[in-house]
């Protein structure tokens, strides 16, 4: 075993630390299971603290941590003997998704940092990659937006809160979709929002307008429940079909009942309702998970632009 980083903390001839996922693919509201190898160096050495911490990368900006745990405390790594310290991780509900039918989302950026403390400092190991996967709600409506003819443009995490939407973690994923064919008259693009929980998600999509067709300045956005148990038997295109006419009639009724400069307003679908977003501004996200990109998103060719296979160029710290 290469043991990939020896700790400065401890100085020349201290102990080195290796993280091994047993979990390398993993769901929102799943675990991250593995294991964090402690190879004792020249002298005995005392380990305070081990810390496992998930996180992200923000677009253009910092990391993020999504989660940390405390995997072990106040233990002792003799001179060249060997700790094994298991650990199991938590994956929120909320978490970015970063692989779509086996492919890296170019762009996105996910992966356990392993941290030690001893006394007289702390020593972060690497970032060791792991794949979040969409969850089959996710899977589902990403998949109708595909057999609608949608075409991903881009992914990344914002830092912010979804103003009227409850929220969990300090970010959100954010994809945008060009719109289909059908639709180019009304729209030019689509972004779609998953803020996902126990029960189900929130979907927020957000249109941007086109010919005029929504208020002055800004976009309309629309809200929609969808419950976990409500994927099977419903034909996701038809819905995610019926949400995109929905508001554009809706919003361009608006427009023209107050003579082109209507708010932004609320509407309602057959899995919950719609509200249009505020504050900070919701030019934001399309499901963490981008699954619906390689089912028809994009044609082919434009493939190899989106997605990366080596998994991406991991970086930052996650404070």
């Amino acid at each position: 075993m290469v043991f990939k980083k020896m700790l400065a903390a401890f100085g020349v001839g201290g102990p080195g630390v290796d993280t091994v996922l047993d979990t390398l693919e993993a769901q929102p509201g799943g675990f991250i299971d593995g294991q964090i190898h402690i190879q004792g160096g020249d002298r005995d050495a005392r380990i305070e603290r081990v810390t496992l911490a998930l996180g992200t990368q923000l677009d253009n900006g910092p990391g993020v941590e999504l989660n940390r745990s405390t995997a072990a405390e106040h233990f002792t790594v003799h001179a060249g003997a060997t700790e094994s310290v298991p650990f199991r991780l938590s994956v929120p509900w909320e978490t970015p998704i970063t692989s779509v039918y086996g492919q890296h989302l170019r762009g996105m950026v996910m992966g356990v940092h392993t941290e030690l403390e001893v006394a007289g400092g702390r020593d972060k190991g690497d970032l060791d990659p792991v794949a979040i996967t969409p969850l089959p709600v996710h899977q589902a409506i990403l998949d109708g937006f595909a057999e609608l003819g949608f075409r991903f443009k881009k992914a990344d995490v914002e830092h912010g809160f979804i103003h009227g939407v409850p929220q969990q973690l300090p970010c959100y994923q954010e994809i945008e979709f060009l719109a289909a064919p059908q639709y180019a008259d009304r729209i030019g693009e689509v972004e779609l929002t998953f803020l996902t929980n126990p029960r189900g998600v929130e979907v927020i999509l957000e249109f941007d307008k086109r010919g005029g067709m929504f208020h002055s300045g800004g976009d309309a956005y629309s809200r929609f429940s969808i419950g976990h148990d409500q994927v099977a038997g419903t034909n996701w295109a038809g819905v995610v079909d019926g949400w995109v006419r929905e508001a554009a009639q809706r919003h361009s009724a608006r427009y023209a009942a107050h003579g082109g400069h209507g708010p932004g307003g609320y509407g309602h679908g057959p899995y919950g309702h719609g509200r249009r977003g505020g504050g900070m501004g919701m030019g934001t996200v399309v499901a963490a998970g981008a699954a619906g990109v390689v089912g028809g998103l994009v044609a082919g060719e434009i493939i190899d632009e989106v997605f990366e296979d080596d998994g991406g160029d991991f970086g930052g710290d996650f404070e």
